[in-house]
């Protein structure tokens, strides 16, 4: 139960506040005559907001307020006075008074900024926790979480990074999968050595085998000297393959001899060299699915699967999703030199809202955009730009290929095709009422229905 200060040398006016305060919204109301006693309780106990009258004659209200800001800058304090001006607002919100409310007052007044200043004290903690947490540093600062199901991961890699057990990490791209390899390594007793990375994705095979164990002069045309490829670089460290279910099969065999045995050969080579390495591999493809189509080997998938960490997609760790926008919110101002503190409950919302197909490399690139976009110390829902579904799709003639005509008359069919599907939206969400669609459009009546005639929306249809 929030706990509210409320602080007025009129016994009768502390009476009715409490009542209003206490009585209809429910809060606990510590009311004082005497300012300094209230002081001297704000000093020893912790409340959520102060509510104080401005003239009291032992010690006003903008004392009040600095005394208060004094213990803690985030209680909101809330100045009443039945003398307001423009110059008694203006000196009570620069010294840091949340809101002024002018006496004679309505309870409906009392009650809405006792509810707002509540509301911010909240947001105010919220983020004072989330930017905690946003720097911890205990190692495993890229793998913030409030998940119970990721928190959980975090353990198994406190137990699995110290041994030399191979690891697969599983997950849709974009869950943080080298984020985790990185976390291992760094745990590792090898993390004096390298950590590797090597994307199977990336290459053809021809040049997958040279970049993964490198070649000798003369192994191919091009070849004018004897190269290293990332398994000797990783040598007394790590060696993480990601997108593992992409890699060759012919590959698949030589990493499956490198996996037993620890041996490989150069491209071009007839010497067998050894490697010491510890292996972390990651997909976001099903490999039992890949192993019954034969695109993957089952030994190798054996010989990976020791120890495996299926990482969720975002939506279902939601509970980060406030973390992780302050940590990424961090990082970016830093990098663009801004100071950006907070996010408003708004974008929070919106952010929490979002679908992310794209998993935390999508709210990361949200948030990013976002510090580049604000223009003050706060983020707001403007500054994500998140696209949010409008409930239509532009349709554009079936006959007509936009790609293939001037970029004008290309411009002109798309935004018909979109003005068409924006009004037939309205239409069918107003059962066909044009008076309706036109004022959630913001437009004059008839300027729609010359629309409706231009575009030849048939109304008719969309308001069966």
């Amino acid at each position: 139960m929030p706990k509210i200060m409320v602080i007025d040398d009129e016994k009768d006016m502390l009476s009715l506040l409490k009542r209003i305060i206490s009585g209809e919204a429910g809060h606990e109301v510590i009311a004082h005559s005497d300012p300094f006693k209230a002081m001297n309780e704000l000093n020893n106990d912790v409340f959520d907001m102060v509510l104080t009258d401005l003239k009291m004659p032992k010690m006003n209200g903008i004392q009040v307020l600095e005394g208060v800001k004094a213990l803690d800058p985030d209680i909101p304090v809330v100045i009443m006075t039945a003398y307001a001006t423009i110059e008694t607002a203006v000196d009570a919100i620069q010294k840091g008074a949340f809101d002024y409310i002018s006496k004679p007052f309505r309870r409906e007044r009392i009650l809405v900024t006792t509810d707002k200043a509540l509301q911010w004290h909240d947001l105010l903690k919220e983020n004072r926790g989330l930017r905690k947490a946003a720097d911890n540093s205990d190692g495993f600062s890229e793998l913030l979480t409030n998940s119970p199901l990721m928190r959980t991961i975090i353990e198994r890699i406190r137990q699995v990074a110290p041994t030399m057990g191979t690891v697969l990490i599983t997950g849709a791209s974009g869950t943080g999968k080298e984020l985790v390899a990185r976390a291992i390594h760094r745990h590792s007793l090898r993390r004096e050595g390298k950590l590797v990375t090597l994307n199977c994705a990336a290459l053809p095979p021809e040049i997958m085998e040279s970049e993964l164990f490198g070649h000798v002069k003369g192994a191919f045309t091009g070849a004018y000297k004897d190269t290293k490829g990332v398994v000797e670089e990783a040598h007394k460290g790590t060696l993480f393959l990601d997108e593992i279910g992409d890699l060759n099969p012919r590959l698949q065999t030589r990493l499956l001899r490198l996996l037993q045995y620890g041996e490989y050969k150069p491209v071009g080579s007839a010497t067998t060299r050894t490697a010491d390495l510890r292996f972390i591999a990651a997909t976001n493809r099903d490999l039992t699915e890949a192993i019954r189509e034969r695109r993957f080997r089952e030994d190798l998938y054996y010989r990976l699967n020791v120890i495996r960490l299926d990482l969720p997609p975002l939506k279902e760790r939601a509970e980060d999703i406030p973390l992780l926008s302050y940590h990424f919110l961090a990082r970016y101002s830093r990098i663009n030199s801004k100071d950006i503190r907070s996010i408003s409950p708004d974008a929070l919302h919106a952010l929490k809202r979002n679908d992310y197909t794209g998993n935390v490399r999508e709210l990361e690139n949200i948030i990013e955009r976002g510090v580049i976009y604000c223009q003050g110390n706060e983020l707001t829902k403007q500054d994500l730009c998140i696209e949010e579904n409008s409930g239509f799709t532009a349709h554009l003639p079936n006959d007509v290929n936009v790609f293939a005509l001037p970029f004008k008359d290309a411009r002109e069919v798309v935004l018909k095709g979109f003005y068409r599907s924006y009004i037939e939206s309205l239409l069918v969400k107003s059962g066909g009422n044009v008076s309706q669609a036109a004022e959630t459009a913001g437009i004059q009546r008839q300027y729609l229905h010359r629309l409706i005639k231009d575009l030849g929306v048939d109304n008719d249809k969309t308001a069966q």
